[in-house]
């Protein structure tokens, strides 16, 4: 995987760490912080763009101000891991807008999804009519998250 990575030095760092803490700042604000002009910030921006490193620009959303405030997770293990099974599972996932994230997993089970609702019950209906139908699944297990300690924030590098 080492070929896919893309070479940043500490400028690019500089400017994708100012980005994700604040998509919106302006360009003559970004190029100050990193101690660059404008020009050269927005050509790297256009690069870092052009080579998928920035892979897009997009509002923060509240979900509890929203009304969803209920998370859960949920093991997912399926009936058939051939690829094809795989791949029918993966399209029919990213159809539920209620699963905030799926992930495939190496070990006792097969996917973790995350699952954002309003509440207990539109999670019942949501396991009830969705996740319990998508392709291949043969059982899962739901955990109920109490409190968001962590949830994102902007990436770091060591």
């Amino acid at each position: 995987m080492a070929n896919d990575l893309f070479a940043l030095d500490r400028f690019d760092r500089a400017i994708l760490a100012a980005l994700a803490a604040d998509g919106r700042i302006s360009i003559a604000d970004l190029a100050r912080r990193v101690g660059l002009t404008k020009t050269p910030v927005q050509a790297r921006m256009k690069r870092l763009e052009q080579a998928g490193v920035i892979a897009g620009y997009r509002a923060v959303l509240n979900p509890i101000r929203m009304g969803l405030a209920h998370v859960a997770f949920v093991e997912v293990r399926l009936s058939d891991t051939r690829e094809v099974a795989l791949q029918a599972f993966n399209r029919a996932v990213r159809a539920v807008p209620e699963i905030e994230e799926c992930h495939m997993i190496a070990g006792g089970f097969d996917y973790l999804l995350k699952v954002r609702t309003g509440d207990i019950a539109d999670y019942r209906r949501v396991m009830a009519e969705r996740i319990s139908t998508l392709p291949h699944v043969a059982a899962t297990s739901t955990y109920v998250a109490m409190e968001a300690v962590k949830e994102s924030g902007p990436v770091s590098w060591p």
